[in-house]
């Protein structure tokens, strides 16, 4: 088995993060707070944990009334109503948002760090002075009802309910977290109020700030906004103990899909139990990655489902150990069987060196990645804390794990993941068992990319960043529906997935091993403009991506065996997407505006197309696509460009001379009108399409305004019908960019009686943007917020890779990212009104109604 010494190169890596300084106190009233220095990036996220969620409800189990509370606090306090909330976030370029778990409800806000202040006192008014406004109650019980029969529409969702309340008899994980629609609508203000002030109290609280920030002006900011809350009387609240499973449980639901979903589950002890790291290496070992066992055994070798993976979930007391996968409805038996029957085999055979090696150094770099962003590091924090009640969880947890070899994870096996404990859950047609068959710093600092042209036309994009131990690299060429073949729609992303498999030299077996036993990551990307590869390692291991990346990009083997595979799981996507309505509805209206256009499909294709791609046609494509004029390699991280540089000019000397691209000409539209669909759902999603700015004209920064205006949460859309009306669950404005045509589009969920409310509410917003009717500080609170959203996008080294490599590859500035805070600010009312009357006019307009 592997020794400390064994694992101590991984755990040399964690300890610089173990050693950064982290602050903790709790204040006279109670709460906790916690505050982490990070000055890489001049961004704070400022998080409040309040340690209440659906399993602590008592008298109101089952209501969803955790969640419920977490929609009201934003609605009202009694210094602000919910538009301030909102407008004075984004007006500090902030974004706030919430989410409620089982065992906690999260209010967080990230921004600008020089805006700590308002983050603390707006997260400090919600929390502790929310008015819950009785008008916004009822409104905002609306809206949940929607979001509930929107879970009702969303067959993972509710195969996701399904097993939890078949596990689960006493304890309450058996009630979804948003609840059961007919205890939720037994709620009333006064429920809401009564569960606020038990569970609401400061010794009930965490708060977490990570940023670029002095600890000790988090303290006092805290201590001003937080600190005068009284420490209230708590309540313990019982959570029964789950009895012991004495006997397998099955459930399959029929249901009218294409695609049959499982899931197999096994109870197993809770995140701060000894066996918790065993559980986690075992899940690695099964189903983490294309060379994890479950995948290579079910997937590759006996083709028996198109995805699967497992996981150890066990956030509190219990837990679940699972193993999930998606399959033809014909093969869900045999699936699950080859699942036992490699378990047993394991816990028989058990596991080998490399297996727990590589499964060691992916939760290793699991852990770095959680470092990426102000936000990630809050996070982490506020679960060590909440969860685990001990910050210094991760160093105890992987010391634990250093400890862990064969013969402990046989034990793991023969003891959690056994016959007589496991409860299995699937969905899909009814298909009977055949005869015999059972059941830092970046960009936003001063840190630019630097650009190399090559003799052959390639372009390598340097950007050294040495905060965290690894190094991204992104290999981009033009790709996408704009150059594929006419009814052979889908090649793109297809191609890029081959290519993430065989080689000439290597299997996608060994290509696998290969990167996934040093933590790393290596996989395809693809889109309406692009498409291409993506590996990531630690800065000791980039000699290891290089030869992947070489291989990949230049010696393809294109098997067939491989392609039928990769094809046949790709149809699979496009059955699923099917089954949710609303990107059944992005599909349609796509494909309503574009008609013939390649743009009316997205990189994955049809179901048509992708069924008449053969390999020869995506070796075509990669020829024609893979030459030197047409492929940009950006490259940022934990390197030195003296030493990397020579390494990557050979690479890219390998890539054939050829000519750039030419791109079809721009769309016109032809094929505006009023359409309905009608499919077998709870809600109704409704579309408005229109043309929009594409991405190389001065227009696209008028996009991204018009996109920020009509779909921010304090914007005048959302606010009118969601909030005051109570028409959608959601209402938004999206996006389809190609190089030189674009679709603007809106889209909300609503009630089939709602349609035409909703629809006229989306008419007359479009006519205010018109008119000129954007108000100041409306457009400076879009401004700062879309400014302070690129800032947050472009914390991580792949998000900076892949916007440099796009940049050059799309003929833009490499360092574009300097011009976009100019090019928003530079934005007027007055602009906006002319992107309205140019583009969202009526007599360009697609419409599609998807209604039951």
């Amino acid at each position: 088995m592997p020794s400390h010494r064994s694992l101590s190169g991984d755990i040399k890596l964690l300890e610089p993060f173990w050693r950064e300084p982290v602050e903790r106190q709790v204040l006279p009233n109670g709460l906790t707070l916690i505050a982490k220095p990070d000055y890489s990036a001049e961004l704070a996220s400022v998080q409040v944990w309040v340690k209440t969620g659906s399993i602590h409800e008592n008298a109101w189990l089952g209501s969803g009334i955790s969640h419920y509370l977490e929609h009201m606090l934003f609605k009202g306090t009694e210094r602000r109503n919910g538009r301030q909330i909102s407008a004075e976030v984004q007006a500090h370029g902030g974004y706030i948002n919430a989410y409620t778990t089982f065992d906690r409800t999260v209010y967080y806000i990230d921004l600008p760090s020089e805006h700590l202040a308002v983050a603390v006192d707006v997260l400090a008014d919600a929390v502790l002075h929310s008015t819950l406004p009785a008008d916004e109650a009822a409104r905002e019980r609306e809206v949940i009802l929607r979001e509930i029969a929107m879970t009702r529409d969303d067959p993972d969702q509710r195969l996701g309910e399904a097993l939890f309340e078949t596990v689960f008899r006493a304890h309450p994980y058996r009630h979804p977290i948003i609840g059961h629609r007919d205890v939720f609508t037994g709620l009333t203000r006064e429920d809401l109020v009564a569960y606020y002030k038990k569970r609401y109290v400061p010794n009930n609280i965490v708060v977490v700030v990570a940023g670029a920030v002095e600890p000790a002006r988090v303290r006092e900011e805290v201590e001003r906004r937080f600190g005068q809350a009284p420490r209230a009387r708590l309540a313990p609240v019982l959570v029964p103990e789950e009895p012991a499973q004495l006997a397998p449980r099955f459930q399959h639901r029929v249901e009218d899909t294409d695609v049959c979903r499982a899931g197999i589950a096994w109870r197993i002890p809770g995140l701060t139990h000894p066996d918790a790291p065993a559980l986690d290496l075992l899940a690695a070992i099964l189903g983490a990655g294309e060379s994890s066992v479950l995948w290579q055994r079910i997937r590759e070798r006996e083709k028996l489902v198109h995805n699967i993976d497992a996981q150890a979930w066990n956030p509190g007391s219990t837990g679940l150990f699972m193993v999930s996968f998606t399959c033809d409805p014909d093969k869900r038996l045999r699936a699950s069987e080859a699942v036992f029957r490699e378990l047993a085999s394991l816990a028989r055979k058990g596991f080998t060196r490399a297996q727990i090696r590589k499964a060691v150094r992916q939760l290793a770099v699991g852990e770095i990645n959680t470092r990426k962003t102000m936000s990630g590091q809050a996070s982490r924090l506020g679960a060590a804390e909440v969860v685990a009640g001990d910050l210094q969880f991760s160093r105890g947890f992987f010391e634990r794990l250093g400890g862990v070899g064969s013969p402990g994870l046989k034990r793991i096996l023969r003891e959690y993941v056994v016959p007589q404990r496991m409860t299995e859950v699937s969905s899909g047609p009814d298909i009977k068992a055949p005869s015999g068959q059972s059941a830092a710093r970046g960009p936003g600092s001063s840190e630019e990319f630097e650009e190399i042209r090559l003799g052959n036309g390639a372009r390598i994009l340097l950007q050294p960043d040495h905060r965290l131990p690894s190094v991204h690299f992104r290999l981009a060429c033009h790709g996408g529906p704009l150059f594929e073949e006419t009814g052979k729609r889908g090649a793109s992303a297809l191609l890029s997935t081959l290519l993430t498999k065989d080689t000439k030299q290597r299997s996608a077996l060994d290509i696998a091993h290969y990167i996934e036993s040093v933590g790393g990551s290596f996989y395809p990307f693809s889109g309406n403009n692009s498409l291409g590869l993506a590996a990531e390692v630690l800065s000791t291991d980039t000699a290891r991506a290089l030869r992947v990346l070489r291989e990949a990009a230049f010696a393809p083997a294109f098997k067939s065996s491989t392609f039928a595979v990769e094809r046949d799981a790709q149809l699979a996507e496009l059955r699923l997407d099917s089954d949710d309505v609303v990107t059944l509805g992005r599909k349609l209206i796509r494909r309503r505006f574009f008609g013939d256009y390649p743009l009316a499909l997205d990189a994955h294709g049809d179901e048509a197309g992708v069924g008449a791609l053969r390999p020869d046609d995506l070796a075509k494509l990669h020829k024609r696509l893979f030459t030197a004029p047409n492929l940009v390699l950006a490259v940022s991280g934990d390197f030195k460009p003296s030493r990397l540089l020579p390494q990557l000019k050979e690479l890219m000397a390998e890539a054939p001379r050829g000519s750039a691209m030419e791109l079809p000409p721009p769309f016109e539209v032809t094929g505006a009108g009023e359409w309905e669909e009608k499919q077998p759902r709870e809600q109704a999603v409704v579309f408005q399409a229109f043309p929009g700015p594409s991405i190389l004209i001065d227009d696209f920064y008028l996009g991204e305004v018009a996109d920020e205006i009509f779909s921010g949460m304090a914007s005048r859309l959302f606010e009118r019908v969601r909030e005051e009306k109570g028409l959608a669950y959601f209402v938004r404005s999206s996006r389809v960019t190609g190089l030189n045509s674009a679709m603007f589009a809106f889209y909300a969920g609503t009630s089939p009686e709602k349609v035409a409310d909703v629809l006229h509410e989306i008419e007359g917003e479009i006519d205010r943007v018109a008119s000129g009717g954007v108000e100041e500080a409306e457009l400076q609170r879009c401004k700062a917020r879309l400014k302070a959203g690129r800032r947050q996008s472009m914390q991580t080294a792949s998000a900076r890779a892949f916007n440099a490599g796009l940049n050059a590859l799309f003929g833009l500035p490499v360092n574009d990212w300097k011009n976009y805070d100019a090019r928003v600010g530079a934005v007027t009312a007055s602009d906006l009104a002319g992107f309205a009357t140019r583009y969202l006019r009526k007599e360009y307009r697609t419409q599609l109604v998807v209604r039951p």
